[in-house]
């Protein structure tokens, strides 16, 4: 069994910063990339930003771009997202995923497998 466990999340003032953490533990599996959504009360779960354990340049949506930054600790099997310029419509629950294979695209829920347990991200203004 995989898992994957959020944390950092919290309370922050609009314009502060967060660094929220994912680390990966378990079973050994297929390391494509890893993912980190985000979901707000009565919408749907939304792509936040995407890197590959390979390497290469992180994606990211729209709506994040320039103020959040993805990072991988190889070492430490924990990917990480730097969340500067907060603004009180980040506020969601974050989740982190595990993308195994390339049956989907990234910016899709279904384009991962595994799941961590979200943690509450509220930005007030």
């Amino acid at each position: 069994q995989v898992q994957l466990v959020e944390s950092g999340g919290g309370l922050v003032q609009a314009g502060d910063s967060l660094r929220l953490s994912c680390a990966a533990s378990g079973r050994t599996f297929s390391r494509v990339g890893m993912g980190w959504f985000r979901q707000a009360p009565g919408k749907e779960r939304e792509f936040v930003g995407y890197i590959r354990w390979s390497g290469g340049r992180p994606y990211y949506a729209d709506s994040v771009k320039g103020r959040f930054t993805i990072s991988r600790d190889d070492a430490k099997s924990t990917v990480y997202l730097q969340m500067n310029s907060l603004k009180p419509e980040d506020t969601a629950v974050y989740y982190c995923a595990a993308r195994e294979d390339y049956s989907d695209s990234i910016y899709s829920t279904g384009g991962y497998r595994y799941w961590g347990q979200g943690t509450q991200v509220t930005v007030s203004s």
